[in-house]
């Protein structure tokens, strides 16, 4: 679905980097037919080496050459990258936005008629393991996204939501990976408590997660039967999940996920 699309990037940052580097992993496209804008020669520079895509300090060429333009910069220089590019962008240009808090809304009411989707990945697209939620503006059709989606899932999954739900993507998997991250922290200390060397323990807790998930996403079973699978009568897993409940572990990850999608409501409104 790539085939022959020029892709343009404005924001040379890490979530570029990921997602070129995804991209070409992929076999997507070829190196020749991706550009990139950033304010950093030194960052182009790198960028320029490591995969050998054309870079430029001028976002309105990499907007007006772009089929699909991936605006991949911080939410607080998002409103000046927008007054930039709207002058120059074609309606047959795809926009692709992953500012956090940064409506639809913000982009149609300069770019009319311009196809826009907003994504929220999370930082694991840094490994090829991340989760990505797409909302399609007005003129996104499915022919118009299913490009950027293949995009996305050459990093990790890709789900399509509503815009209205993008906060609580924020506070579920965009925030995430800083409570797994606790959870790992935890079980290292843990490990340690117990006797392992941390190195040992870090590697035990980060894989024991990892392979959890992976049993979740490759079987289709509910977290549930899987628990129940682990947990035989009187033993040692049982034990530890009643600890667990005992403490709470399960009200506090659900209330985290509730306060980090308000507060990402409160960031919204600014």
């Amino acid at each position: 679905m790539l085939t022959n699309k020029q892709i343009g990037f404005i924001g040379g940052g890490a979530m570029a980097e990921a997602l070129i580097r995804g991209i070409l992993h992929a076999g997507l496209v070829m190196p020749s037919q991706i550009a990139v804008n950033d304010v950093s020669t030194e960052r182009l520079g790198y960028l320029r080496g490591t995969f050998t895509v054309s870079t430029t300090l001028d976002s309105q060429e990499i907007a007006r050459q772009s089929d699909i333009l991936f605006l991949t910069v911080k939410p607080q220089v998002i409103n000046g990258v927008i007054d930039t590019i709207a002058p120059v962008v074609a309606k047959t240009t795809v926009v692709v936005s992953v500012a956090a808090g940064v409506t639809i809304a913000a982009f149609q009411g300069k770019m009319p008629g311009v196809p826009i989707i907003r994504v929220m990945p999370n930082t694991p697209v840094a490994v090829g393991e991340g989760m990505s939620a797409m909302a399609l503006g007005k003129y996104a059709t499915t022919a118009v996204s299913e490009p950027v989606a293949e995009v996305f899932a050459s990093v990790g999954k890709v789900v399509t939501v509503n815009e209205d739900t993008m906060d609580a993507v924020t506070g579920l998997s965009g925030s995430g990976p800083a409570y797994a991250f606790v959870l790992i922290d935890a079980l290292t200390d843990a490990g340690v408590r117990v006797g392992f060397s941390r190195q040992t323990a870090v590697l035990l807790a980060a894989q024991t997660l990892m392979g959890a998930a992976k049993m979740v996403l490759e079987t289709g079973e509910h977290p549930a039967k899987l628990r129940d699978m682990v947990t035989s009568p009187g033993g040692t897993a049982i034990t530890g999940v009643h600890v667990l409940e005992q403490n709470g572990v399960r009200a506090a990850l659900i209330d985290a996920v509730v306060a980090a999608t308000n507060r990402s409501r409160e960031m919204g409104r600014r």
